[in-house]
Parts: structure tokens; sequence; C-alpha cells
């Protein structure tokens, strides 16, 4: 199976509070051939009493061995209403990005050589933050296709199929682990998640 760019829907996450982060974002995006929407992110500190409901609290700082961050529940939350809005469109994949992350030179090509080789993953990865122990899977063009025996943290920029999206979307609440923490556990949604070598990571 292939994709082509055409195919593809970018979705930018951030704060409308981060005007500054936005506006270095837009300024990245526009060198790039990708469309994108702002997607609103969801301000956990504005609406803590609502978004804690969603929260296992017990089984979450069993799971992360630390305290519940609003923040990082509201960007749990953000990342699911990407998810939501980009199954109500046609495109078979989709383009997320945080808006702290920083584009190689080289993120087009690679953007593309994923698209070309969308049979060998289910979400991608384009950035991590300690990633441990990786096992290559194969090359994608002159990419390695990793699977990591340790966790591959952080979000900032992914591409996920609408299949994947529609599977994981169910399974996310309620929240008992960080955002990257429960995408990692492909294992238990049963999807294909690995990380492109030799692409961007955040800021």
């Amino acid at each position: 199976m292939s994709l082509m760019r055409t195919e593809l829907k970018t979705w930018l996450i951030n704060l409308p509070r981060a005007v500054d982060r936005r506006r270095k974002m837009e300024a990245q995006l526009s060198l790039l051939p990708f469309r994108h929407t702002v997607f609103d992110g969801i301000d956990g500190k504005a609406r803590e009493a609502d978004l804690i409901r969603t929260v296992d609290v017990r089984a979450f700082e069993r799971n992360m061995g630390r305290k519940v961050l609003i923040g990082g529940i509201g960007c749990y939350h953000s990342h699911l209403g990407v998810w939501r809005d980009f199954l109500e469109t046609g495109a078979p994949v989709a383009l997320v990005l945080e808006d702290d992350v920083v584009f190689h030179p080289d993120f087009v090509t690679a953007v593309d050589a994923a698209l070309a080789a969308s049979d060998r993953w289910d979400m991608l990865k384009l950035n991590c933050i300690r990633a441990k122990l990786p096992v290559s899977q194969g090359k994608i063009g002159n990419y390695t296709l990793n699977a990591y025996i340790g966790p591959a943290t952080g979000t900032g920029a992914y591409l996920v199929k609408r299949e994947t999206a529609a599977k994981l979307l169910p399974r996310m609440l309620p929240i008992t682990r960080a955002t990257d923490h429960e995408i990692n556990r492909f294992f238990l949604h049963d999807f294909m998640s690995f990380r492109a070598g030799a692409v961007p990571k955040p800021c």
C-alpha cells in the first residue's frame, strides 16, 4: 500500500494563548508543502475540574510513578481531539504536530518515504525523546524503521492512519498513563508502531 502527500491531512496542536509558539511553527510550516489546520489545544489549567474526571488518578500515579500534571492531561485530550477531527475527514492518514518541534532539512523527504511504504506501519513517530534500545525493522529509503525494547516517548510529530485512530480512540479513556506511554502500548492496542530514524527531534 502506498499513500501520496495529497492524501495527507496535517494538524498543528497549539494553545490559543501560546501565540509566539504558533508564529514560530507557522513560519517553519510556510516553507513546507503541508497545508495545516491549527487545533486549539485544550488548556488543562483552565479546564482542570472537567478533565480530572477523565483520569483514573490512582492508576495514573501507580503507572507513571508521579502525580498527575493537569497540563499533560490537556495535551492528552488535544491529541484525542485531533484524531476525532481527522476521522471526520475522508483522509487516510494524518500528520500530527505539536508546537515545539524543529524540522530537519529532510523532513519532507522522510514523510514522502514513509507514505510510500505505509503498509509497514500504522503509526510512525517522526520524533522521540529518551528512546531506549532501538531494534531495526528494516529500511524505508535512507531511513531506518525502528522498534524499541525500551520506551520511545514524545508525541511531537507522528503519522497515524485513520483505522489506527479509530481503534485507539475508545481505548484511551479513562486516562491511566501519559499520552506517549499509552500509545507505546501498541502490543495491547494491536497496531504497528515504529519510529523512523534521522528525522526531527523536539527543540
